[in-house]
This record gives structure tokens, sequence and C-alpha cells, in this order.
């Protein structure tokens, strides 16, 4: 079975612009490359990777592409196209297409001055485009309205596969997982909504100490509403640098995912992402 993380990011500053990097991860500030990620997926046991944009910009999709064209485990690019702009939108999802690498689209909808910006109706077209693509959308769901529109856009888009980030970041560590559960429940019930367990550090801060027990709730509610089939598993790397790093991070989860029984494990350690993500599949 191919062990997928999907969801890491490769960044360089000097040749992209990420206006979120210094203010919140000063110690990240700088290049990210292949030759830094390549040790921890040898010594995890990690066969491939899905890469995720940084930046809404076409320099961070060039930058990422050159990569995954150079290095056969990055199987693929979740990149960023201007949704609200259709036209735009088409040009590049063909462009990128042909690299054979591209695996789904994304875009920092946190960053967009309206909240309800992905339910704009020139967004919808881009959407459209993605599903009739047979691509997925990776949904950022910094704001419980964010993770709220995901019932939304199922109900608009049927046909489109839409994946929550970091499992909408659950308040782990917290003493009640509300109103997050109650959210991402709702969106569960959707049957073309997926999750990633990723970026699941305690709600006091990444930098806080934590534990394989701290991660256990939330864990297991998601288990429960998505089903191994809807679930996989991501190092969020480098930023999970700053919550213990890659070993750590990654070997909590492969903790928690070998409690499961083997099509559980298999699922979630690189099936669902493997065929959510189409990846391998296309020409």
């Amino acid at each position: 079975m191919t062990v997928v993380d999907a969801h890491q990011h490769f960044w360089d500053p000097e040749r992209v612009e990420y206006p979120w990097l210094a203010p919140y991860y000063p110690e990240l500030d700088r290049r990210y490359g292949f030759e830094d990620l390549a040790p921890h997926l040898v010594a995890n046991g990690v066969d491939a990777t899905v890469l995720v944009q940084s930046a809404d910009d076409l320099a961070d999709d060039e930058a990422m592409f050159e990569i995954a064209t150079e290095h056969r485990e990055i199987a693929g690019v979740v990149a960023w196209v201007p949704l609200d702009d259709p036209d735009r939108t088409g040009e590049l999802l063909a462009r990128f297409g042909a690299t054979g690498k591209l695996a789904g689209v994304r875009t920092l909808i946190h960053n967009q001055p309206d909240p309800d910006w992905v339910l704009q109706p020139s967004v919808a077209e881009g959407l459209d485009l993605l599903a009739e693509a047979g691509l997925p959308f990776d949904l950022v769901a910094v704001l419980p309205r964010h993770l709220a529109h995901a019932s939304t856009l199922c109900e608009r888009h049927p046909e489109l596969r839409i994946v929550i980030d970091h499992l909408a970041k659950p308040p782990i560590g917290a003493a009640t997982l509300e109103p997050w559960l109650a959210l991402i429940a709702a969106a569960a019930g959707s049957p073309n909504v997926f999750a990633k367990l990723s970026g699941l550090y305690p709600a006091s801060g990444d930098r806080e100490p934590w534990t394989v027990d701290d991660l256990r709730a939330a864990f297991d509610r998601a288990l429960d509403l998505f089903g191994p089939d809807r679930l996989m598993f991501g190092s969020d790397w480098p930023i999970c640098e700053v919550a213990g790093g890659y070993e750590t991070v990654v070997g909590a989860l492969f903790e928690l995912i070998s409690e499961l029984r083997p099509h559980e494990r298999d699922a979630l350690r690189g099936g669902t992402a493997t065929r959510c993500y189409r990846l391998g599949s296309r020409p």
C-alpha cells in the first residue's frame, strides 16, 4: 500500500510573497524545498505526498509544479486558481492539468474580506469547472462560518468533492468540542465531503506541549462521522515544525491510526488520498 502524506507545503520567500508567513511563523520564514522534506519521508515510511498551495499567487503555482515534475514522490499538487474568474480558471486548469500533477484546487478564503466569498456566483462558475474536471476543492475553514459553507456547496455543486483541510481546526485540548462538532457533523452528512487529519494541535497554541491523547477525542469523532474512506492524514509540514516536527506530528497520527482495523489503517494512511485526489490516474 502506498503511504500518502495528503498535506504538505514548499515555499521560498525570496521568490513568492507569503503575507502570513513572517507575522505568524517567523521561525519558518525561509526557503523549504524537497531536500528538506525528503529525510522525513524516508524516516516515516511515506511514499508520496500531496503538495498544497501556500499563497493565492501564480508564482506559487509555478514553483510547486517545477518541484513536482522533478520529484516522483510529489504525487499531486493542490494549486491556486482565481475561482472568481471562470475564464482564467479554465485556462489554468488546462495548463496545470497538462503536467499530469494537478490534483485539486485551493484558495485562502479566510483572507477574503467577505466571509461568504466562496458562495458568490462568479466563484460558483469556477467550482463547476472543478467538478467537470473531476478535481476536488480544498476548503480552508478558519471561521465557523467557513465550515458551515461545506453543506451549502455540496447542495449547489453535487458533483464536486470537497476536502476540509486540518479537520477545520477542532479545539484540541479545550473543555468542549462545540461548536466545531455540530458543524463538522453537518458537513460530514454530505457524502462528497472528505477531511484531512492534519494541523491538529492544541487550541492553546501550536507551540504548547501536547500528547497523542490530546488528539484522541477529535480523531474518534472524525472517524465516526466520516468513516475511514473519507479521511486522510497529512503532516502540514513545515508548519508542523512549530508543534514538535514531522516525526512528532506524524508519529502521533500513526499511533492513533495503528489502533484501527487493517482496512481502516490502509484508507487513512493513503487509500483515501489516492482515491479522492485520483493520484497516479491523470494523463
